[in-house]
């Protein structure tokens, strides 16, 4: 979904022959999809900023500036696990959904889940995550909910 340097391309289902001529988030509304769900994954993150809850929060809030969602409540991180699932959880809910993210300090990786039944653009959402996390690459899955 990303013109960015090491992304690979977003999926969009089947079922959605239009995708090819109509960006995803033109695709949720009144008559349309329910909702838009982009999974990020980050990888070779640099590890100062995915173990910084300071740094999760403002991510936060600053993606949601920038799709324009409104954020409700506080953003929840919490540090937890051990081994391989050791890191950061991050959840926050939003006036049309939520976001959701895991930061893995084992592999300096992210796994990010931006839900929302209001359209937004899926690469600004790839995009802005990588540069704010300092992956090295990123992947996007886009998918419509019905």
């Amino acid at each position: 979904m990303s013109s960015s340097a090491g992304s690979e391309s977003a999926i969009l289902p089947p079922e959605s022959p239009a995708a090819a001529s109509i960006a995803p988030q033109e695709m949720v509304g009144e008559g349309k999809a329910w909702g838009l769900c982009t999974s990020v994954d980050l990888q070779d993150c640099k590890p100062d900023l995915i173990r910084n809850a300071d740094h999760i929060r403002r991510y936060v809030v600053e993606l949601c500036e920038l799709i324009g969602m409104k954020r409700f409540g506080e953003c929840q991180v919490v540090d937890f696990g051990s081994g391989r699932v050791a890191g950061y959880s991050m959840v926050q809910l939003i006036s049309t959904s939520l976001i959701s993210g895991h930061f893995a300090n084992d592999t300096n990786n992210a796994y990010l889940d931006i839900f929302s039944c209001k359209g937004y653009d899926p690469a600004v959402v790839e995009a802005f995550s990588k540069d704010f996390f300092g992956a090295r690459r990123s992947t996007a899955t886009v998918t419509l909910r019905y």
